[in-house]
């Protein structure tokens, strides 16, 4: 019997970058588990969209769907428009069994991954001194998701042994710009950004020029395809496959 099929679910931008991201991403897991059906899917704004990759498997013969969604925070995306897409693919496809996993989420092994980006962002910058961290996030209308950035950025800090706050690119303060601004108001001059986004987009760019205007000496690039989320993706996968089994 074959192996339920994975679905990479992530929200989708107009923005090119982002879909070339994900599907690279993806590649990553495929590469780590050639034995299973991996595809990626997008909620709106990219292709495939998530109903068509589902009727594709369907047609291919899978009866077992895991949907891993490729979001960081468990907001409106992840509680009401996964569930919803969820549902109804359920109801179109007689005798489905799918189910999605719980987000990719801000998993402490994200931090080395945010290390490598910042680093990299260093040395071109060629910055050798830091005096204070920004972590910048897309922002949401959900208080709880916000106070996840938070207590990440409390965390990297404490590693860094460095001030850290956490900023948001919109629905909630501090932008980027102002987190900045208020390290420089402390006398802080080398305040470096870290980008919490998993692909490039409009909020990215957004919170980096913003960052960059406030002063901000260096802005990494976003998590991207790398093998420790495509490792968290199949770790959320094996999840979801063993809940799909009857009990």
């Amino acid at each position: 019997m074959a192996a339920p099929a994975l679905i990479a679910l992530a929200h989708g931008s107009r923005d090119p970058r982002s879909a070339a991201t994900i599907n690279a991403l993806v590649g990553e897991v495929k590469a780590m588990r050639p034995d299973l059906r991996v595809e990626a899917a997008f909620l709106d704004l990219s292709k495939p969209g998530f109903h068509t990759v589902v009727d594709r498997l369907v047609r291919a013969g899978f009866d077992e769907i895991v949907v891993v969604p490729l979001l960081l925070t468990e907001a409106f995306h992840a509680t009401v428009d996964v569930p919803a897409a969820i549902a109804e693919a359920a109801a179109r496809h007689e005798g489905l069994r799918i189910r999605a996993t719980a987000v990719l989420g801000h998993e402490t092994r994200f931090l080395e991954v945010l290390d490598e980006r910042l680093r990299a962002a260093l040395k071109e910058a060629r910055v050798r001194e830091l005096d204070a961290l920004v972590l910048a996030a897309a922002g949401s209308s959900d208080p709880l998701a916000n106070q996840a950035v938070v207590r990440l950025a409390r965390i990297w800090g404490a590693h860094h042994k460095l001030p850290a706050v956490a900023a948001y690119a919109s629905a909630a303060p501090p932008a980027t710009g102002e987190a900045v601004r208020a390290f420089r108001a402390e006398g802080r001059r080398h305040i470096a950004v870290a980008s919490l986004f998993l692909a490039p987009g409009l909020l990215p760019d957004r919170a980096k020029e913003l960052a960059l205007e406030a002063g901000a000496v260096a802005i990494s690039e976003p998590i991207g395809a790398h093998p420790e989320v495509a490792r968290t993706i199949l770790a959320r996968y094996a999840v979801g496959a063993v809940e799909l089994v009857p009990v």
